[in-house]
C-alpha cells in the first residue's frame, strides 16, 4: 500500500485520481482550496485519510501546507495537481508554476513526483524572456512548461526520486469545459499510475506522459541552463531555497 498526497483533489482529476487509488487500497490525502470545498470532498470520498486546506495562490498559505504535509509523516507520492486556467497572469503562475516549486522544495522527498502539465505548454516561452521576476508576464502556456522544466530539474537533481511530468489532454472538467474531446478516465489514470505502478514504464524518471506513453516535449524543457534560471527565479520570488544536494 501506497501512501499519496494529492494537490487540486477536491474535484475534476485530482479527485478522480483519489478515487481510483482509495479503490486499489492506497491511503490518500486530499487537498482542497477551503473549508467547504475541502468538506465536500471529504464526504463524497469518506475512506480518505484527510484533507488539508490551503489557497495555492497564497505564498504563505502554500508554504504552511508544505508543513502540515510534513506533520502527517513521509509519502510515497505527491501528485501536483492543482491547476488554473482563464484566470490573470499573476494567478496562473502562483498556482500552476510557483505552488509547485514551493512544496516540492519544502515537503519531505517522496520515491515519486508527478506534476500535471498540458499539451499548450508546445506553446510556451521557455527563455523567460520578458519574465525575469515579473508573473505578470506568464500566460498558462508558459506556466505548464515551467512545470514539465520543474519536473525534468527534479529528476536531474534528484535522482533517488522518480520525477515526471502528466499531459491529462484536454478533460471535460470545470477547467476544461463540458465539451472537451479527451477522455476524462484516461486524463486520471496517468497520474495515479505513475504514482503507485512497478511496471517498468512507470519507473522512470524525467519523462513526459500522454495516456500512459511517453509523448513529445517542447526540446527546451529538458535544457539544464533552462531549468536552473527557472529555479533561481521561483527561489527570488519565494525566498524558497530548492535543495540540490544529492
Amino acid at each position: 500500500m501506497a501512501r499519496i498526497f494529492i494537490t487540486g483533489s477536491a474535484d475534476g482529476l485530482g479527485h478522480l485520481a483519489a478515487k481510483m487509488l482509495i479503490s486499489q487500497g492506497h491511503q490518500v490525502v486530499l487537498h482542497a482550496r477551503t473549508v467547504e470545498r475541502g468538506r465536500v470532498a471529504l464526504n463524497k470520498i469518506p475512506t480518505a485519510e484527510k484533507v488539508l486546506i490551503a489557497d495555492l495562490s497564497d505564498m504563505e498559505d502554500t508554504k504552511m501546507l508544505a508543513a502540515e504535509v510534513n506533520a502527517l509523516g513521509r509519502f510515497d507520492a505527491i501528485i501536483h495537481n492543482a491547476g488554473v486556467y482563464r484566470v490573470s497572469n499573476e494567478l496562473t503562475y502562483a498556482v500552476n508554476s510557483l505552488a509547485p516549486y514551493i512544496l516540492t522544495a519544502l515537503i519531505q522527498r517522496p520515491k515519486r513526483l508527478i506534476y500535471l502539465s498540458s499539451g499548450l505548454h508546445l506553446q510556451g516561452n521557455p527563455t523567460l524572456e520578458n519574465q525575469d521576476y515579473d508573473p505578470g508576464m506568464v500566460s498558462y502556456s508558459d506556466s505548464k512548461l515551467q512545470v514539465v522544466m520543474l519536473s525534468m530539474a527534479v529528476a536531474r537533481y534528484w535522482p533517488e526520486v522518480y520525477s515526471n511530468a502528466v499531459n491529462p489532454g484536454w478533460v471535460p472538467t470545470k477547467m476544461g469545459g463540458p465539451g472537451a474531446p479527451d477522455d476524462l478516465q484516461k486524463g486520471a489514470e496517468t497520474q495515479a499510475w505513475l504514482a503507485v505502478s512497478n511496471e517498468a514504464n512507470a519507473r522512470v524518471s524525467g519523462r513526459y506522459f500522454f495516456h500512459q506513453k511517453e509523448a513529445h516535449f517542447l526540446p527546451a524543457a529538458a535544457d539544464a541552463s533552462l531549468q536552473d534560471k527557472f529555479l533561481a527565479h521561483c527561489k527570488k520570488i519565494s525566498g524558497v531555497k530548492f535543495p540540490v544536494e544529492r
